[in-house]
């Protein structure tokens, strides 16, 4: 995690992401490098508009719903949900069953 952080930060302070500059930012953090792992990364990273990437990424877990149970469910509207929900798995079962003769 630490070589693709090193190379985001790098990227934001305007630098250029290669081989020297990402061995740099990691060993003024403290962390032993792996030549493999560096050149590995660095040629992963070529061609990649990296701005376009995170840009991306941040959509995709802005569009994730919020999994929150809404706070102003009554208890009978609970008890509802719950005897659906348990219709349902039991719905689920059988079709599973049938899977396996």
């Amino acid at each position: 995690m630490e070589y693709i952080y090193a190379a985001m930060l790098i990227h934001k302070a305007g630098g250029k992401v290669d081989e020297a500059t990402v061995k740099k930012v990691l060993e003024s953090a403290g962390v032993k490098t792996d030549d493999a792992r560096v050149k590995a990364l660095v040629a992963s990273l070529e061609g990649v508009n990296i701005d376009e990437a995170i840009e991306k990424a941040s959509v995709a877990v802005a569009a994730a719903p919020a999994a929150a149970p809404a706070a102003a469910d009554k208890p009978a509207e609970k008890k509802e949900k719950a005897a659906d929900d348990k219709k349902s798995e039991e719905q689920a079962a059988a079709g599973l069953g049938a899977l396996f003769g």
